[in-house]
């Protein structure tokens, strides 16, 4: 039998019961012959790792609304709470890398389980946490289940769909991970006003459970017969080099760490970097291909996603931030003004394939970047005197384009990856993301606190720095079609192609 699309020829696709896959003392394969997806299984994956990226992504903003009343319960400033906000972050970025070589040595089955396991658990023992330390902890045990949930569900559906039908998956999966971040806010806001901030985190309990059985019963199993060993001073090097640099982001500016202090630690992390990057050109199985760089599609979809998402990451942070010290507007106001945002993702959805099929990837995403960018600046025409409409119709726009900006990134990244690379690809383009978003969120406040004297205190003025950010992160995700205009016309075509060979989907 033919592999499956999407799956190397030492592969093996199990999809009968685990029972054998569940057992510590049995074998990494499962018994059952090879056999392809049943309907079932290609019908509710999509569904399942959308649900898993929602839960991933809607814990990276619900907690920001809700500082105040945790700090409050837990004896703590406000400020301490950035602790807690920035480990699941670094926990994310950490931990992405070693999810595919766990999917090849594990399964994608087990090893998504074991993803949802964790996260649920460490929701529960966050909702639980009696202080601020316990809290830290717990939170980098959700961390490590979510690092794993979003680049093995990727990759499950890379293996599974044939690169034609990929968009539509990709498509549908981009939406609750566009959506949540957005929700995030004003789903923090009615817990805490309505019910208790410990329900914050058991909110994702009952998702996580139902996520377990669907996976036993439903998630296709793939993984590599010959795994080769961990990359552990891969791990350490690229592991410790990135955490370091999230956290020199996270407290830049700040004034508890001298100027030499900071960087200290941001040459550090840039030397051990450094040092993966010389690490892995010696091993034949590092822990990120870097060599996956030189293939075109990936280096423009990773590398133009990296800084694309370098100025669109500041947004969640900028808006809500101009609504309501700005302009006035209550947390939840604020947060019903980038609801549109979320409409608009989803009601492009069914035009993306067609989009793609007639302009292709470089016409796609040269235009719509300008676009964004564009409309950044044009969310910093937003003041006192703009009517609601206005600000609705513009977050409608943004939405949709940005929509079609993730959606278009991360189905170009495997437009010519080979099948054993897949795992590679998806985690190093997960890691990119994560930290991409990270860094935005950072850039975001420099500029900010850049154009805002530290003694002000006339809201106008907050609207004026808030206004010259926008501008600055508009500026900068234009400047990331250079990395776009690299495309050829024809890049992609396999995964465009998806109207023209299945016209009745």
């Amino acid at each position: 039998m033919d592999p499956v699309p999407g799956t190397s020829a030492n592969m093996r696709v199990a999809v009968s019961p685990p029972d054998a896959l569940m057992n510590p003392s049995g074998p990494l394969i499962a018994p059952a012959p090879a056999s392809t997806p049943s309907a079932a299984a290609m019908r509710l994956l999509p569904w399942l790792v959308a649900v898993a990226f929602f839960m991933e992504s809607l814990d990276t903003t619900i907690l920001n609304t809700a500082v105040p009343a945790v700090s409050a319960a837990l004896g703590v400033t406000p400020l301490s709470m950035k602790a807690v906000l920035a480990s699941y972050t670094l926990s994310l970025a950490v931990f992405i890398p070693i999810s595919g070589w766990m999917a090849d040595r594990f399964g994608t089955r087990r090893v998504f389980a074991s993803a949802i396991g964790l996260f649920t658990l460490g929701s529960f023992l966050c909702g639980v946490s009696g202080n601020i330390h316990l809290l830290v902890a717990c939170r980098i045990l959700q961390g490590c289940g979510g690092a794993m949930m979003v680049p093995v569900g990727r990759l499950t559906l890379v293996r599974t769909f044939a690169k034609s039908e990929l968009l539509r998956a990709m498509s549908f999966v981009s939406i609750p991970a566009l959506v949540a971040p957005m929700l995030g806010p004003i789903a923090g806001g009615l817990i805490v006003g309505y019910l208790h901030w410990r329900f914050i985190f058991f909110l994702n309990i009952p998702i996580g459970l139902a996520g377990l059985v669907l996976v036993y019963l439903h998630l296709p199993d793939y993984r590599e017969e010959n795994t080769p060993p961990l990359d552990v001073v891969g791990l350490i090097l690229f592991g410790s080099g990135i955490g370091l640099l999230s956290y020199v982001l996270e407290i830049f500016g700040e004034h508890t760490l001298s100027a030499g202090e900071m960087s200290g630690l941001l040459v550090t992390s840039l030397v051990l970097l450094a040092g993966y990057g010389i690490h892995a050109d010696t091993l034949e199985f590092p822990l990120l291909q870097l060599r996956l760089f030189s293939i075109r599609t990936f280096r423009a979809a990773a590398g133009g996603g990296f800084f694309t998402r370098l100025g669109i990451g500041g947004v969640p942070f900028l808006l809500p931030l101009l609504y309501q010290v700005g302009l006035g507007f209550t947390p939840i106001q604020s947060g019903l003004l980038v609801m549109p945002q979320a409409l608009a993702a989803m009601s492009i959805k069914p035009f993306m394939p067609e989009l793609l099929r007639r302009i292709g990837y470089r016409g796609v995403l040269i235009s719509n970047t300008v676009i964004i960018g564009v409309l950044l600046m044009v969310f910093a025409t937003i003041g006192l005197r703009t009517p609601v409409w206005a600000i609705v119709l513009q977050a409608f726009l943004y939405g949709g384009f940005t929509s079609l900006q993730y959606t278009s990134m991360n189905t170009l990244v495997y437009a010519d990856i080979k099948d054993p690379d897949a795992i590679s690809a998806s985690s190093i383009a997960s890691t990119m993301q994560q930290m991409a978003i990270s860094f935005g969120v950072a850039i975001a406040g420099l500029a900010t606190a850049f154009f805002i004297p530290s003694s002000h205190s006339d809201p106008a003025e907050m609207i004026r720095g808030i206004h010259k950010a926008l501008v600055a992160l508009g500026i900068l995700t234009i400047a990331s079609t250079i990395v776009f205009r690299s495309l050829k016309s024809g890049d992609g075509n396999d995964v465009s192609r998806q109207k023209t060979l299945h016209p009745g989907g």
